[in-house]
């Protein structure tokens, strides 16, 4: 009986632990911290601004801790979770779609970076040489599989049906005089497989991290005028918090824009 007692005891204690510890998770309400952000980013431009933003707002008594992502899906979850305070990577229709399908309180208080889409191909120089039947990838997201039909759309390549915007599918495809054949693929997946491709459109951010140079290694790209600006994004509890006001002073710094336009080359253009 007393060896009985003593293992209920061992359970109870072990129970007790185990639900202390999984309440000592990051509560995501409150307020932020007045001198420290924990900020996710993608990995390529998004990280190297963010570690040019994080000097320049160490002089102003903000720490910022980054926090590198490789895929689009994990930042917002971990912003929405209370893991991270900022994330830096995404556009307005991207954001407007999670929010929409997630539920997510979360919203937008900056703009930051503009990168424009290109086509890239490892086997032609010019969209005019794609050949008949020719597999063309794109990525698999809503918001940046529309954005990249509109790209093909503009390089004369398909027509899309009237009207459907940066929401367009394949299916929206009215005219493809090629027959060409679109392969959907996760969007830091492309530039991995273009060499099994005919050409593909890559986000400049993904491009940049294979090593390519967007101004010169793709065979079209949007223009300057691109309405695709990426967005600073918090929960929707926090968007007042005064320590924000630091970051953006931070980040829309003339030192900030003069480093990405001396890294970039105009690959990625400062937005604000």
């Amino acid at each position: 009986m007393k060896n009985m007692k003593k293992i209920l005891l061992s359970i109870v204690s072990l129970l007790l632990v185990a639900f202390l510890a999984a309440c000592g998770g990051k509560d995501t309400g409150g307020a932020l911290s007045e001198d420290k952000l924990v900020i996710g980013v993608t990995a390529g431009p998004h990280e190297q601004v963010m570690e040019k933003v994080k000097e320049v707002a160490a002089k102003d008594g903000l720490e910022i801790d980054i926090k590198v992502f490789t895929e689009y899906v994990m930042p917002n979850t971990a912003l929405a979770e209370g893991e991270l305070d900022v994330n830096s990577f995404q556009t307005k229709p991207f954001l407007d779609n999670v929010v929409k399908e997630r539920n997510y309180d979360l919203v937008d208080i900056a703009p930051t970076l503009t990168f424009p889409m290109g086509i890239y191909s490892e086997k032609f120089a010019s969209v005019d040489e794609l050949e008949e039947g020719a597999k063309l990838g794109l990525p698999n997201d809503p918001t940046n599989g529309g954005r990249a039909l509109i790209l093909f759309q503009s390089a004369g390549l398909i027509t899309l049906k009237d009207g459907v915007g940066d929401q367009a599918t394949v299916k929206d495809i009215v005219d493809n005089p090629k027959n060409f054949e679109f392969i959907e693929l996760e969007a830091s997946q492309l530039p991995r497989q273009l060499d099994e491709l005919a050409g593909a459109a890559i986000n400049t951010n993904f491009a940049i991290e294979h090593g390519y140079v967007p101004t010169e290694d793709s065979i079209f790209i949007e223009g300057s005028d691109s309405p695709w600006v990426n967005l600073l994004v918090v929960r929707g509890e926090n968007k007042e918090d005064p320590v924000l006001e630091k970051l953006l002073k931070a980040y829309h710094s003339d030192e900030v824009k003069q480093f990405i336009e001396e890294t970039f080359s105009g690959s990625v253009i400062p937005s604000w």
